[in-house]
């Protein structure tokens, strides 16, 4: 069966209103395959829908990856209720299937989902405005407000370790030792800038083991490509992309908002001298999140922000190096050594707040 009968198909399994017109591949995630669902309304209209096939190399239990959505989603939308939003636009609508389910298993076990496409709505993965990323952070930081309530162990831990440094430490030198692909050699620099690194990996791990930082529910993937914004006023619309939500620290998602959007460069910049940390993104990223979580979090939680920047930048590294090394089986690629530059990249702007960390901190403390 070629692929346009296949997606057509599975379009029939979700209650899609109106008749099919087209169905075509949509946006460059690095994860699933997404794809648009345009379909023709009795009175005329279009209606969009988005449709993925859910990776399992990545997410190998759907079932609980949408449990923890479907949970999530519902939760949110009565908070969005009780303030007097809207729901349809406030957070993402999945759509069931024809037995009432959130996804769809072919026979060859693949899984499929879809959701109400929200129109008027695009995503900024970089901006020269600062206003957008106070808006973004303070979006993830009322994202975590409006589920401190939510009975944070009823969710499923989706990729266990996730955001554990130290077993993402631990992952990396291992394949350091076996040198499978015969990469090491070509990755020397950044396997001894890690190693450099290693008496940090377990730092916030261990202050939460030890009571200091709750568990939250949190995004675990926040960064500005993550949160809709209207393309008329520029406003926050909802956060998006909620495959990793699920049980964690909050200042990892702080900590992903500074990675991701106070860097000058992009994540894969290969010149490594445009890469620099913008101390006006950081403040605007930091006002933001305080204003969306500061009567949630607690005052261990904000004295940890700024490390947690620096922490979970190194920890990204970690993992593209570690998928170099292992012959590059998890992020997608757009040439030979991409995760390389990747790793490259993320180290130098861990330099930068190295280098920078008293300014951060300052600003903190001026800010809190």
């Amino acid at each position: 069966m070629n692929q346009e009968v296949d997606l057509q198909r599975i379009c029939h399994q979700f209650r899609f209103t109106g008749d099919l017109l087209e169905v075509a591949p949509y946006g460059q995630g690095h994860i699933h395959a997404t794809f648009v669902v345009r379909n023709l309304q009795r009175n005329g209209g279009i209606r969009r829908y988005l449709l993925q096939r859910i990776n399992r190399q990545v997410f190998p239990e759907p079932e609980k990856v949408m449990a923890n959505i479907v949970r999530v989603t519902e939760h949110l939308r009565q908070k969005i209720v009780a303030k007097g939003g809207d729901p349809l636009r406030g957070t993402i609508n999945l759509i069931p299937t024809q037995n009432g389910e959130f996804f769809y298993r072919t026979e060859d076990g693949e899984y499929w989902r879809a959701e109400a496409f929200i129109e008027g709505a695009k995503t900024h993965p970089t901006s020269d405005e600062l206003h957008q990323y106070y808006n973004a952070a303070r979006a993830f930081g009322r994202f975590q407000h409006d589920l401190a309530d939510f009975p944070v162990h009823e969710l499923h831990v989706t990729i266990p370790d996730f955001h554990h440094t130290g077993k993402r430490f631990e992952r990396f030198s291992e394949s350091v030792q076996k040198d499978v692909f015969h990469r090491a050699s070509a990755a020397k620099d950044e396997i001894e800038f890690a190693f450099q690194h290693s008496g940090e990996v377990n730092v916030l791990t261990g202050l939460a083991t030890a009571g200091e930082l709750p568990e939250r529910v949190t995004h675990n993937d926040a960064k500005l490509d993550n949160i809709l914004m209207d393309e008329q006023t520029g406003e926050v619309i909802c956060v998006i992309d909620l495959d990793t939500v699920m049980p964690g620290l909050a200042v990892y998602d702080f900590g992903d908002l500074v990675r991701s959007g106070a860097n000058t460069a992009s994540e894969d910049e290969p010149d490594l001298a445009r890469v620099k940390l913008d101390l006006g993104r950081y403040e605007n990223i930091l006002r933001g999140f305080l204003d969306g979580t500061r009567d949630s979090l607690t005052s261990p939680e904000i004295d940890q922000l700024p490390f947690a920047a620096r922490l979970i930048t190194f920890e990204q590294g970690l993992r593209f190096l570690t998928d170099y090394l292992d012959g590059d089986s998890y992020y997608r690629l757009q040439y030979a050594d991409h995760n390389l530059v990747r790793a490259r990249t993320q180290f130098q702007l861990v330099a930068e707040m190295e280098a920078r960390f008293d300014e951060m901190m300052g600003i903190l403390e001026r800010d809190r």
